[in-house]
């Protein structure tokens, strides 16, 4: 093989999406007060579609917080301000639009907003999340990916789901 073909096929072979990183894994929030569990759904699908459909967006629920018993009293939908805030989502159909970058829309549980947003995961340890208002007012922070659970054991990382197991289908984000 002549090297300027194996160089080729070298390069072609780096830029292959399917190696890009992803941010599936429990992250803590950069004041440390929670952590959001990030897992591949299935976005727009149905019951009977989501058997063979593969993961098409991500989703961060809450799966932890510092304070617990706390429910979801800023949501703007008051039939579920009573719900516990454990399990609420936050990031919500966060679809990949470059290499190791997603967006979809953002929930805030303190003020019960959703506001565009992304994620771009800076390295295996460190995902920024941005959200902006009107397109242009944008905040975000640095979360940490959590090795540790509160009483300091490790967690267990999970792996995204085999591609014969169905993910779960993607809350919808408001419209």
């Amino acid at each position: 093989m002549r090297p300027s073909l194996l160089a080729s096929l070298l390069v072609a072979g780096l830029a292959t999406p399917g190696l890009a990183a992803e941010p599936n894994g429990e992250w803590l929030v950069k004041d440390g007060t929670a952590r959001i569990r990030i897992e591949p759904c299935v976005n727009g699908a149905t019951a009977a579609q989501q058997q063979s459909a593969p993961p098409t967006a991500l989703q961060g629920n809450i799966s932890w917080t510092k304070n617990p018993g706390g429910t979801d009293s800023n949501n703007p939908d008051p039939a579920k301000r009573s719900r516990p805030i454990l399990g609420v989502p936050i990031l919500l159909e966060m679809k990949p639009t470059k290499p190791d970058r997603w967006e979809g829309k953002v929930y805030n549980a303190q003020n019960g907003k959703f506001y565009d947003s992304s994620v771009t995961l800076v390295s295996d340890d460190q995902l920024e999340i941005k959200g902006c208002v009107l397109g242009f007012l944008c905040g975000g922070e640095t979360w940490t990916r959590a090795t540790l659970d509160e009483t300091g054991k490790p967690l267990a990382q999970r792996k995204p789901p085999a591609r014969n197991v169905s993910a779960p289908i993607c809350e919808p984000a408001p419209r």
